[in-house]
């Protein structure tokens, strides 16, 4: 069971962080867009610590279940919490995909896909814009004002 607070934004907490985003951010996360492949800014992050929500602040992977898929997005076998992560059918573009969202704001942050490395064989395939990260003791963004000054969780 998570430790965070998963309420979502109120209406103006929400107005709040969305003018706080670049328009890329806005295209992503807002309008369920696709960065570039191979140019997002944690595809080759090595930094020990935690990828959080880049709208809300929710800790939604820990770096140790990052891995090389070779995609050209951040991609993770499993989430910090499966309920900080929501699954979406997503039958755009011809296929049949589970779109992922951030379980608390809504926002998108990529695909999982069922052929990922053990334990879990899943790929999260991330959007860097869709992410901020914090580096393992630091302390955790709190952009809804909620008091969460806890640091990155441990592994």
């Amino acid at each position: 069971m998570t430790g965070f607070d998963l309420t979502p934004p109120d209406d103006g907490q929400r107005r709040r962080l969305i003018a706080g985003l670049d328009g890329e951010e806005r295209r992503v996360l807002l309008q369920h867009g696709t960065e570039a492949p191979f140019c997002g800014a944690f595809l080759d992050n090595k930094q020990d610590g935690v990828y959080c929500c880049r709208l809300c602040g929710l800790p939604l992977f820990r770096s140790t279940a990052k891995f090389d898929s070779g995609t050209g997005w951040p991609s993770f076998f499993a989430p910090l919490d499966a309920a900080h992560v929501g699954r979406i059918r997503d039958a755009s573009h011809g296929m049949i995909r589970t779109e992922i969202v951030c379980a608390r704001c809504g926002s998108h942050l990529g695909h999982v896909f069922p052929d990922g490395p053990p334990p879990t064989f899943e790929r999260h395939c991330l959007n860097s814009v869709s992410l901020s990260f914090v580096a393992r003791g630091q302390p955790l963004p709190d952009p809804l004002g909620r008091g969460g000054a806890e640091a990155a969780p441990a592994d």
